[in-house]
């Protein structure tokens, strides 16, 4: 089967009043930014409140399906073939090799569901669907009519040309890319963080992120594991740009002047620290990141409190009541589990102390901080004025 065009169906943005157009616009952006890298001419463009693709010439079917699947704001992609209106018996015949062709299994259900935005057509939609099913059924004995819940339902739209479609396509759901905001993602090589960013980014919220690395103790293929993490998820969320900060001197500093137990919510908070200095010079409205309560002791609910205290941004945590199985399933359907498994360490699991501190209390963490007075200003400005900054596409 041929198809000429993709109907695009999405969800929320149809409730979206006046301000529609908008979140209809943020869409088209994102499918032609896509489609940009897919064999093939595509014509992205919204008519009578819907939004096609129109593909010109020869395209790669799959490549193009797989592309709009990474788009969010799409709930459903409706393969289409386009026909010239050449009256209603060649529509027919049209009809009848069109389920003939898309349906090899004949005992099946099937409705037919006709609109006409052509109001001068010569048949209403209710008379299309009564003709149209009786050719169906006249061309195929062996199929019935089920209006309630068939296993197909035959789509007719009569504009300047004559649209035929059947097939839905699940999209990702979700909000367009950019229609609420940025946000600052901490990126780690684990499997929580990257999860934690595409589901922010479902809601339509851009990314950015920082990665916290620790020469000579992460080694190289620890950063490139971390940059293929942010291009897997670049693949649904668009560009991100990543900042790569050299963290091992205040991590040595940390593990020298602070207690042990209380090493991993220190440093911590200085993540957090770094991450929102670049949040805010970049404009984001946000922190993210891939923390779930109880996982480990750096994430019970005191931990976090701890952690939060020193932001003054947003901190989002969309996994925050996941357990570890669900993370898990969503990395696998977002292709970055078998990245984030590779055996190449982050500095987060470097400087881990045999026995965390699970309920540390704000005061004491503060009074353990005060150690670090004399360098640690000097050594975080240091980090942030040797970042790396990435364009991960």
């Amino acid at each position: 089967m041929k198809f000429h065009s993709f109907l695009i169906k999405y969800g929320e943005i149809g409730i979206k009043g006046k301000n529609r157009y908008m979140f209809e616009d943020a869409l088209v952006r994102q499918i032609r930014f896509v489609l940009k890298d897919v064999d093939g001419r595509f014509f992205v463009h919204k008519s009578y409140g819907r939004v096609y693709v129109d593909c010109e010439g020869e395209y790669d079917y799959e490549e193009t399906i797989e592309g709009l699947k990474k788009v969010f704001g799409i709930v459903g992609i409706c393969p289409v073939v386009r026909l010239e209106d050449k009256g209603f018996e060649e529509l027919k015949k049209e009809v009848v090799a069109y389920m003939d062709e898309m349906y090899a299994d004949k005992n099946q259900t099937f409705k037919v569901e006709a609109r006409r935005s052509k109001k001068t057509y010569p048949l209403t939609s209710m008379e299309m669907n009564c003709e149209l099913g009786g050719v169906i059924l006249d061309a195929f004995p062996q199929m019935r009519v089920d209006v309630h819940k068939p296993d197909i339902r035959l789509n007719v739209e009569v504009r300047e040309e004559i649209y035929l479609y059947s097939e839905i396509i699940p999209g990702p759901g979700g909000m367009p890319i950019g229609t609420n905001g940025s946000a600052m993602l901490l990126l780690s090589g684990g499997i929580d963080s990257p999860v934690a960013g595409y589901m922010v980014s479902k809601r339509g919220v851009a990314l950015e992120a920082t990665y916290f690395h620790a020469p000579p103790y992460t080694s190289e293929r620890a950063k490139e594991k971390v940059v293929d993490l942010a291009k897997l998820v670049a693949k649904y969320a668009g560009p991100i740009r990543l900042h790569v900060v050299n963290f091992t001197d205040i991590q040595l500093y940390i593990y020298e002047k602070c207690p042990h137990e209380e090493l991993t919510i220190i440093m911590r908070r200085y993540m957090m620290k770094i991450a929102e200095h670049f949040a805010k010079e970049d404009g984001c409205l946000g922190l993210i990141t891939g923390e779930s309560i109880g996982q480990v002791a750096s994430q019970t609910m005191q931990s976090l409190a701890v952690t939060n205290a020193v932001c003054t941004l947003p901190v989002y945590r969309p996994l925050i009541g996941f357990d570890k199985k669900e993370i898990v399933e969503i990395s696998e359907k977002i292709d970055t589990y078998e990245t984030s498994i590779l055996p190449f360490e982050d500095c987060c699991t470097i400087f881990v102390a045999k026995h965390p501190v699970t309920r540390p209390v704000l005061e004491r963490i503060e009074k353990s901080e005060q150690n670090l007075q004399e360098k640690i200003d000097e050594l975080m400005r240091t980090a942030i004025e040797t970042t790396e900054i990435i364009e991960v596409r």
